[in-house]
């Protein structure tokens, strides 16, 4: 009897638990350059921030400012992207373009149309499904 009445209190419950929606990154880089070319900073308002972010850290004095995207936000590329969309200094690489894109990402994002890789949502049901 009292498990049948945990049950019922567990599924009552249940209602009340948000969903935990998770991203994960899948696919392979097809080497376009467009990511190296079009990149976003959320923390960086203005070109006086820019400035002092480079002036911090000498290694984003390899990024420029590009233009503005339709909501205001800077776009940046680097200078050594090569037309083939190729890294000139590919051992020199900082370390945020060894790691792009990290396979787990915590809000939905957008990439490069006919970019290789893709953002696939994961919920609690996608877990339940067997392959």
């Amino acid at each position: 009897m009292f498990d049948f009445l945990e049950t019922i209190i567990n599924e009552i419950k249940s209602y009340f638990v948000t969903e935990n929606i998770s991203y994960e990154i899948t696919g392979e880089c097809k080497k376009c350059g467009k990511c190296c070319n079009y990149m976003y900073s959320f923390d960086t308002y203005t070109e006086k921030e820019f400035k002092i972010m480079q002036f911090i850290f000498p290694a984003y004095r390899r990024f420029y400012i590009k233009g503005k995207d339709e909501d205001g936000n800077f776009i940046f590329a680097c200078k050594y992207v090569t037309e083939d969309g190729l890294c000139s200094v590919y051992d020199k690489r900082l370390e945020m373009c060894k790691r792009y894109p990290v396979k787990r990402i915590y809000r939905p994002m957008k990439l490069h149309e006919g970019c290789g890789y893709k953002v696939e949502e994961k919920n609690f049901k996608d877990y339940l499904k067997k392959d």
